[in-house]
């Protein structure tokens, strides 16, 4: 118990803890690290070591209902052959299959189109006195890039953008309204696109979907159905949008609250990875993930029982003292960094070097045109959503 005399409450969708979550995710690792919400009817599991174990564990922490609690507590069926609602063994096969197209090769060869797309983006701004980094670089990035990686022509991307972030939206302090998971992963919007590209083949992700050969889970060798391609698309379009738009607003505001390190990595770009991990470790894009439980499972004394809803929250195992030295400081010379929110096991983020990529680029040419930069405190907003963590507006001050 607290000196305040209360019990800690933690609710993801209360505006005022994810304005700052720290404290309660303090509250939690100490008073209640296996914790129930009544409210919401879902637990929350907050230690790094208790966390990494839950990841690790996918027999107990399932992923069949997909990671949004949610999602996770609805009615719905989820739909077969979509990688973010599946464990092992089909699990394993879709992975096996994407990460046959997400090769480090393509990823490297997408490096001189996205700092292409971040001069285009900076370059208006110089010799101003500053710009809405989300806005005018952040929310159109992710997409962009994906564009690139699936061969989206650019008159489509900001449409194909718009429609998937309208599924992630919520209202301040609501849960995401949940229509059926079947939409989600239907990718109906890039039907038209995956006629045309089939007709129109390149060196592209969407070929190789619709070119891969695989043995599936019946032992036949065969390629994707055209529903499968839609499914793959569609998870490969969502799941990179939002995160890492909201990866380049955190290194604008952290790097903007920490300039003595600032000017340390302006200096020495050899510090660029780090900075990019100490960020996803001290302000995490996606501050937990949620799990369904397959089978009864005690934890410090508590029975989770099955059938439960689970919140893994990265935010607060990031930021564990068990874990990390001094874990509320920003340290781009921070060893062994390695933190949790790309996941961990056989679900770890399959976009994550992308994302690295991404805000790695972004962060060198914003770097190669202003050393210094501020934040305008008072417009800057969060955005409403409770998957993802991030800002909605963030207005970059140049000197």
């Amino acid at each position: 118990m607290s000196t305040l005399g209360s019990e800690v409450y933690y609710d993801p969708y209360d505006t005022g803890i994810v304005g700052d979550p720290y404290p309660v995710y303090a509250r939690l690792r100490d008073e209640a690290p296996v914790y129930y919400n009544e409210r919401h009817d879902f637990w929350a599991i907050s230690r790094h070591a208790d966390v990494e174990r839950a990841l690790a564990d996918w027999q107990t922490f399932s992923n069949d209902r997909s990671d949004i609690l949610e999602l996770i507590k609805s009615d719905f069926e989820m739909p077969d052959g979509v990688m973010m609602f599946e464990d092992p063994p089909t699990h394993t096969m879709l992975r096996g299959l994407m990460s046959r197209v997400f090769t480090p090769r393509r990823m490297a060869a997408l490096e001189d189109q996205i700092r292409a797309y971040c001069v285009d983006c900076l370059d208006p701004h110089v010799g101003s006195d500053g710009f809405d980094v989300i806005a005018e670089l952040a929310s159109m990035m992710p997409m962009r890039v994906i564009g690139m990686l699936l061969g989206i022509p650019e008159s489509e991307q900001t449409a194909v953008r718009d429609a998937n972030d309208a599924n992630l939206r919520t209202r301040p302090g609501a849960p995401m309204k949940v229509t059926n998971p079947d939409a989600i992963a239907d990718g109906r919007m890039f039907a038209d696109y995956v006629q045309w590209r089939s007709e129109n083949p390149s060196d592209d992700l969407m070929t190789s979907l619709l070119n891969v050969e695989f043995v599936d889970d019946t032992g036949v060798t065969r390629k994707l159905t055209r529903q499968e391609v839609l499914h793959y698309t569609q998870v490969v379009a969502g799941a990179g949008n939002e995160t890492t738009g909201r990866l380049i607003g955190w290194l604008a505001k952290v790097l903007a609250d920490h300039p003595d390190q600032r000017r340390m990595v302006c200096e020495d770009r050899t510090l660029l990875n780090r900075t990019i991990d100490e960020t996803l470790r001290y302000e995490p894009t996606g501050p937990h993930v949620g799990r369904w439980v397959a089978r009864d499972t005690e934890l410090h004394g508590r029975t989770i029982p099955a059938g439960s809803a689970v919140l893994l929250l990265f935010g607060a195992a990031n930021r564990d003292e068990r874990r990390y030295a001094d874990p509320d400081a920003f340290d781009v010379h921070r060893e062994n960094i390695s933190h949790l929110t790309f996941g961990k096991g056989v679900h770890y983020c399959l976009g994550a070097n992308l994302a690295r990529l991404e805000g790695r680029v972004a962060l060198d040419e914003m770097l190669n045109r202003w050393p210094e930069w501020g934040i305008d405190y008072d417009t800057a907003e969060l955005a409403p959503t409770s998957t993802v963590r991030g800002w909605e507006r963030l207005r970059v001050l140049l000197p």
